[in-house]
């Protein structure tokens, strides 16, 4: 199809009108319409016409390009100047450096654990310009901490603290696409938790840099990562602390994702069978006490899983399994556990793209309007929303309804 008749449609669908309608509103034959989107030739007048009538520019009928989606929430939107020099302070050119004098007053670190675990609620309630405010701050309390502990058990606290926030910070600039520097977050927590000796804790935090790597297509050392995150912490007795099955099991999930998505399936059903007995030995979904970490058991074992089908293309094993899996069923959350807010929402959209796949769009336009309105900027952030719209769109023989449409608007895309 040409390139002006494929934005022809794409226009006229999220405008909600038919091509009956279009020629009705720009004074054309329904055939030329057709024809238009069909790929035949038409003047530069007619289609001069159709963009009146679409309130678009001449210019957007004529592009190349695909449509380049509008974010709503665009990182310059979120006030990050803050956070950045609080992250990356400048070093000093010449030497001796000169070191920051420690805070005069002892810092309060129960009221920093417990102001980035306030913060964290941010997070999954899509509060994301509150949260960029709230950082900045706590990280110039975190460091005036540990600079203020030369050694020792305040030392240590003051470590864990500051890990707990930047991981927290890792996990937030990941998911609105600043992956620079949620590297930098997230290498310094793990820094922190390992200068404080909590091994747990590296670990666990290993798992943000799991979710840049990813992110970022460095399938190779994301697994690699994992891989070493599990053994540094792997239950080697039975009854072993929760925590540690829980940061085991959650490793053992990103060394899966990181391999399906490098063409490893056999490596990556290994990992799964890992995450699995680490979430039966647990037995429901336990909480890590990380506010940057969601929490791990059978449900989310069995969410995770089904990624793996979704991306080998096995979208009608994606909906079948969502469909008879206990563990998936809500109505078993009550025993096992809810599992995360954001853990949620992928599951649904995951399902929500088989169903397109499968032939069912209107239970995905169903999916997709729900996530719009419970989750919006989580959406926002989400490729995989796009595409998934798009291909409802492109199956819907009819105008879409008002809510696709305003989903549409919502992620910046047409069809």
């Amino acid at each position: 199809m040409s390139a002006p008749g494929d934005n022809v449609r794409k226009h006229r669908r999220q405008a909600g009108l038919s091509q009956l309608e279009l020629a009705g509103a720009a004074d054309l034959s329904p055939s030329t319409v057709a024809k238009v989107e069909q790929g035949g030739n038409c003047s530069m007048e007619t289609l001069h016409t159709i963009a009146r009538a679409l309130n678009v520019k001449t210019s957007q009928l004529l592009a190349e390009d695909p449509p380049e989606r509008e974010r709503l929430n665009r990182p310059e939107r979120l006030n990050l100047r803050d956070l950045r020099i609080a992250l990356t302070p400048p070093i000093a050119l010449s030497a001796p450096a000169v070191v920051p004098a420690p805070p005069v007053d002892e810092p309060a670190i129960h009221r920093l654990r417990r102001e980035t675990k306030d913060a964290a609620l941010l997070y999954p309630a899509g509060r994301y310009e509150s949260l960029a405010a709230a950082l900045p701050g706590l990280v110039r309390v975190a460091d005036a901490a540990v600079a203020y502990y030369a050694d020792g058990e305040e030392r240590r606290q003051a470590l864990f603290a500051r890990a707990e926030l930047l991981g927290l910070i890792g996990k937030y600039l990941n998911q609105i696409r600043q992956f620079d520097m949620a590297h930098t977050a997230v290498r310094g927590a793990i820094a922190d938790a390992r200068e404080a000796d909590n091994v747990v804790t590296v670990a666990a935090m290993a798992r943000n840099l799991c979710f840049v790597l990813l992110r970022t297509g460095r399938f190779d050392e994301a697994e690699s990562v994992a891989v070493d995150a599990m053994d540094l912490v792997e239950p080697r007795i039975t009854g072993a602390d929760p925590d540690r099955y829980a940061v085991w099991g959650a490793m053992a999930m990103e060394a899966a994702a990181a391999a399906i998505r490098n063409n490893r399936p056999q490596e990556a059903r290994d990992y799964r069978r890992a995450a699995s007995v680490a979430a039966t030995a647990i037995g429901h979904e336990h909480e890590y006490g990380l506010p940057s970490l969601d929490s791990f058991g059978p449900v989310t074992a069995a969410m995770k899983s089904l990624e793996d089908a979704m991306i080998t293309g096995d979208a009608r094993a994606v909906v079948r399994r969502a469909e008879e899996e206990e563990a998936l069923a809500s109505r078993a959350w009550k025993r096992l556990g809810s599992p995360g807010k954001n853990d949620r929402n992928r599951f649904a959209l995951d399902v929500a793209r088989a169903h397109v796949r499968t032939g069912d769009s209107a239970r995905a336009e169903e999916e997709l309007v729900r996530l719009c309105r419970v989750a919006p900027n989580w959406l926002d952030q989400q490729n995989m929303a796009a595409y998934t719209w798009e291909e409802v769109a492109a199956k819907r023989k009819r105008s879409l309804t008002p809510e696709m449409r305003e989903v549409g608007r919502h992620l910046g895309v047409i069809g």
